[in-house]
C-alpha cells in the first residue's frame, strides 16, 4: 500500500536516494542544494511505502495560471506501479483546470510523458543551468 503525503519536510539525503534509484541526473552529492531545491518548492508530493520514500514530485506553481513540474522521480523497484501516473493525478487536482502544467523532459522520459496526458510544445526556450 503507497501512502501519499503533500508538502511533508523530506530528508535531502532520502530524496537523492530516490534520484539515483530513479535514475534520475540530480545534484545528489550536494545534499544542501537538494534540500535548498525542495525547501524553495510550493508543491511536493511524496510517496512511502511503509516508513520508506519511494518516489517525489516537485512543482514550482502560483495556483492560478501556470506549474513548473521539476522532478517526479519513483525508485526503479516501484516503478510501473501507477506512483507517477498517481502524482500527477493529485498534482492536477491541487491545482484545477486553470493551471497549466510545464516540464522538461529527461531524455530517458520523453516517451512517458505522452502516455499521460501532456503534449509536446515547440514553443520553449531554455538557459541552461552551468551546474
Amino acid at each position: 500500500m503507497i501512502e501519499y503525503r503533500f508538502n511533508e519536510p523530506l530528508d535531502p539525503a532520502e530524496i537523492a536516494r530516490v534520484f539515483d534509484a530513479a535514475g534520475l541526473r540530480r545534484p545528489t552529492g550536494d545534499l544542501a542544494r537538494i534540500g535548498r531545491m525542495f525547501d524553495n518548492s510550493n508543491a511536493v508530493l511524496s510517496a512511502w511505502a511503509g516508513n520508506r520514500l519511494v518516489g517525489v514530485c516537485r512543482a514550482l506553481t502560483d495556483f492560478a495560471y501556470c506549474c513548473y513540474l521539476s522532478d517526479l522521480a519513483v525508485d526503479a523497484a516501484w516503478q510501473k506501479r501507477g506512483i507517477g501516473r498517481e502524482f500527477l493525478g493529485r498534482l492536477r487536482a491541487a491545482l484545477g483546470d486553470e493551471v497549466a502544467v510545464i516540464l522538461l523532459a529527461a531524455p530517458g522520459a520523453m516517451t512517458y510523458y505522452p502516455r499521460v496526458g501532456f503534449e509536446l510544445a515547440d514553443n520553449a526556450f531554455v538557459i541552461r543551468r552551468k551546474r
